[in-house]
């Protein structure tokens, strides 16, 4: 039986199926863009075709952080390469990848008013509101990933020392514990009891209320229905989709972590309450320096 190359070793380590695909398209891109067809003539990529791909990449007007990623998915299939003495070195190395903005993060968050009315867009008297609300709360209250909020389970639900947590299951299998915020919880037992699943515990916590295509209601939440169905559906009756621009899941998490640090929560803990395995990462939510009330805007006088 021949061998796997190296090359798709290398996709079958990459744990998170969403890393796994943004990789393989990006491979894929710099594939086509060389005229490479097997997987081992990536081998023969140098320097030089890797400066020729980043400046198709910026004539093609691609964000910066969208670059950097590119060659970073690059830069990680080389170093496996390096790792089975495949090639002798990796060629991203030498390429100069575009200055990221470190001071704030673009993702939009909202203000405390928006964050208020899309809590309570969903209606409080049927199943799928009740978890919609459960759902909003809990994004809101903990800045989870929306794949981490999908991935819950009932049994995540868990005492430990008297106070009732969240376990996550983050990035690279990494879990944390996080004390639920009292709204939350309220919402989330509001939702068991009307849905009636509190004792399946191995089963997940937020599930479709309904499904026209198979009839399968056990099984959790695709992460896309988050989007459209949750996030972007309140967002519209609330007029946040219109008057805020770039509103999506992420804003969720990029609202809790900005309003956590704007009152007082140290940015190392905000670090470990994210999952960040950076602090740097962690400051881009930190626009304490950057309050519109604050500005000098407001002090001038005529």
């Amino acid at each position: 039986m021949k061998d796997m190359p190296p090359e798709l070793e290398w996709y079958a380590n990459i744990r998170s199926e969403k890393t796994r695909r943004a990789y393989r398209n990006d491979v894929k891109e710099l594939s086509r863009f060389l005229g490479i067809t097997e997987p081992e003539e990536m081998r023969i990529v140098t320097r030089a075709h890797l400066l020729a791909w980043r400046t198709d990449l910026e004539q093609r007007n691609l964000a910066a952080a969208t670059i950097r990623r590119k060659l970073a998915s690059i830069s990680s299939l080389f170093d496996y390469l390096c790792e089975q003495n495949a090639v002798l070195h990796n060629p991203v190395l030498g390429v100069k990848r575009p200055a990221a903005n470190n001071n704030e993060g673009t993702t939009p968050a909202l203000g405390d008013s928006q964050a208020r009315m899309l809590l309570d867009a969903p209606p409080a008297n049927t199943l799928k509101g009740k978890r919609d609300r459960a759902i909003l709360a809990t994004l809101l209250y903990h800045g989870l990933r929306r794949e981490e909020l999908c991935r819950l389970q009932v049994k995540d639900l868990q005492q430990r020392s008297g106070v009732q947590h969240l376990c996550i299951h983050g990035k690279r299998e990494k879990i944390r514990f996080l004390p639920m915020h009292p709204m939350a919880q309220r919402l989330i037992d509001e939702y068991l009891e009307a849905a009636g699943h509190r004792d399946d515990q191995k089963g997940p916590l937020f599930r479709p209320v309904k499904n026209n295509i198979t009839g399968t209601l056990l099984k959790p939440l695709d992460p896309q229905a988050v989007y459209t169905c949750i996030i972007r559906k309140y967002g519209k009756e609330t007029g946040i989709n219109a008057s805020v621009n770039g509103f999506c899941v992420h804003s969720l998490r990029s609202t809790a972590a900005t309003n956590a640090l704007e009152h007082g929560a140290d940015i190392g803990k905000v670090q470990e309450w994210l999952g960040h395995a950076n602090v740097s990462t962690t400051r881009l939510y930190d626009r304490r320096k950057s309050r519109p009330e604050e500005s000098p805007t407001f002090r001038v006088k005529y």
